[in-house]
């Protein structure tokens, strides 16, 4: 990223000292700010050829030309807000800014196009039987069912690696030959793929003890039957920064009782609720471990992630949650997978 403080000027340079700046920076934008670093307003290439226009000159106050409202985005955005923001406003340059409005960076569009490469392994449990489906698993286990113009487990695939992620692991069982035809050692997608060949189904967190070697950082299991937007690099980020040994990420799910729930207290009727709305916090099937979790993980024996989770409370580990609130969505069902087919190209392409 190109040193956003040579992109900063004050409020008393004129147009033609701020062109001077913004060419220098290499930013295409100079950001003006008071004594406090506070944002005043933006100067763009374009603003400055459209005042020229307008008749002012290269010696006119900054000020006359800055655009005040411009947007920025806050220190705490995830990459992949910044990003959206971008694409929603059509601009290449955003200043972030802290709570009081001082310039704390400048996210440039070429910084978030290309995704650092990242080390941490993502392991995909793609070995269940998809019974929920059965009519449409009967011949094509549920990772390979065709969402859109291509395979559910080739999208999640393709959504890490497009975040920097490249060395996979995929656990199989169900038709395990056509995922392993399908995706090879993963050079056709410019990715490094092994597979942890389940000679029996070891549910959620069994498979980790097939690894062959102990990871060396922090990595990612995820199941194969999530369509998601999700930041997986920012999560990751979060759970090392936390100091937790474990990270679930997390959603929030409502249901509807359809009826109205009379409230007894000693067999009388307190209150009545018509048709009330529960809401709970429900797990988004993805997780970053720290690699000591992997001794936890009993060999050869089925072990689902609440198990791993509930083990690592009884040792006192420290565990946390992750919210996400992006697009999410598992499919488990026949909705579900007819939704997933209808926003795919809305989503994903």
């Amino acid at each position: 990223m190109k040193s956003w403080q040579a992109a900063l000027v004050g409020p008393d340079v004129s147009l033609r000292e701020a062109l001077e700046i913004i060419d220098s920076a290499g930013t295409q934008l100079a950001m003006v700010v008071d004594a406090n670093r506070r944002l005043l307003g933006t100067v763009s290439d374009g603003d400055a050829r459209r005042a020229l226009l307008g008749g002012l000159s290269m010696n006119d106050s900054v000020l006359r030309v800055m655009h005040a409202g411009a947007t920025t985005v806050a220190d705490s955005a995830a990459p992949s807000e910044i990003l959206s923001t971008m694409r929603r406003t059509g601009r290449h340059q955003l200043p972030i800014v802290s709570a009081s409005n001082e310039v704390v960076g400048l996210a440039l569009i070429a910084d978030y196009l290309t995704a650092s490469r990242r080390e941490n392994w993502v392991v995909i449990m793609a070995g269940g039987l998809g019974t929920r489906l059965k009519e449409l698993t009967r011949e094509t286990p549920k990772p390979m069912l065709k969402i859109g113009s291509r395979p559910l487990l080739e999208t999640i695939i393709r959504s890490y690696a497009d975040q920097g992620f490249h060395r996979f692991y995929l656990a199989v069982n169900y038709k395990a030959e056509q995922i392993e035809a399908h995706f090879g050692n993963g050079s056709s997608l410019g990715v490094e793929i092994r597979y942890l060949r389940e000679e029996q189904r070891l549910g959620t967190a069994g498979a980790l003890s097939l690894l062959t070697e102990r990871p060396t950082m922090p990595f990612i299991v995820t199941n194969a039957d999530l369509l998601t937007k999700e930041d997986h690099g920012s999560m990751l980020d979060r759970h090392v920064e936390s100091g937790a040994q474990a990270t679930m990420a997390v959603r929030h799910y409502e249901m509807q009782v359809p009826f109205g729930v009379v409230r007894l207290h000693e067999g009388a009727i307190e209150r009545i609720e018509e048709k009330p709305i529960q809401r709970f916090v429900v797990s988004a099937g993805i997780y970053a471990l720290s690699p000591e979790i992997v001794d936890l993980v009993p060999q050869g024996e089925f072990f689902d992630m609440p198990a791993l989770f509930e083990k690592m409370l009884d040792n006192g580990m420290h565990t946390r949650a992750h919210q996400i609130d992006g697009y999410w969505l598992d499919i488990g069902r026949l909705p579900d997978f007819e939704r997933a087919n209808s926003e795919f190209h809305d989503i994903f392409n």
